[in-house]
């Protein structure tokens, strides 16, 4: 069963990248991203491609720049996500055939992104726009588009997210912080699965 989260392993060493990305595929977790303000993002990148890369989707976070976005490429990453909504950043993701996921806080920003061709939205920080303001934006936003809330989402609130409209969610403090032992990520890692699961 594949769930629509995405783990944000902000911080996360090399040495760690390939363990940590069995442990999330063990409990359910297939998507993984990597922030590019991470230690040797690529590296980590390649590292989980060559593990886990034909069970998972793997990629990286925190792309600000196209030419970033090349280099996911030649690391065998597979989606990009960014905190925010930059037309570049989005068109070279889909010139090369990667999933994009652009960083969304208002109307104005979900359309660009679309029209753009983002694969799906990450409404961020979702602290800020709350389950409320996520409602509001899905009576506009196509049906058939996924947003995944980011920031202030996880296992305590999913069911009120998922009541307004969230089609999933990145998970970063709540899955991994650097220092977590590759066993911690595991039983995060179930804890958050049981939870979409219950909300669901």
């Amino acid at each position: 069963m594949t769930r629509p989260l995405i783990a944000i392993l902000r911080g996360i060493e090399p040495e760690q990248a390939a363990e940590a990305a069995e442990a999330l595929v063990d409990e359910g977790i297939v998507t993984i991203e990597v922030p590019l303000n991470s230690p040797e993002p690529f590296r980590s990148i390649e590292a989980m491609v060559r593990t886990v890369g034909h069970h998972a989707t793997v990629g990286a976070g925190t792309v600000l720049d196209p030419d970033d976005v090349d280099r996911v490429v030649r690391a065998g990453g597979r989606i990009i996500v960014s905190p925010d909504c930059n037309e570049a950043v989005i068109r070279r993701t889909r010139e090369r055939h990667l999933q994009s996921w652009p960083g969304v806080f208002t109307p104005t920003e979900a359309f660009a992104a679309i029209r753009w061709g983002a694969t799906g939205l990450k409404l961020f920080p979702g602290a800020m726009a709350g389950p409320v303001g996520l409602k509001a934006m899905r009576a506009v936003i196509p049906e058939d588009m996924p947003v995944f809330a980011v920031g202030g989402a996880g296992p305590e609130n999913f069911a009120a997210w998922v009541a307004a409209g969230a089609s999933g969610f990145g998970l970063g403090s709540a899955l991994y912080r650097p220092g977590f032992s590759t066993e911690e990520i595991g039983r995060r890692a179930q804890r958050i699965v049981a939870a979409w699961d219950a909300a669901k």
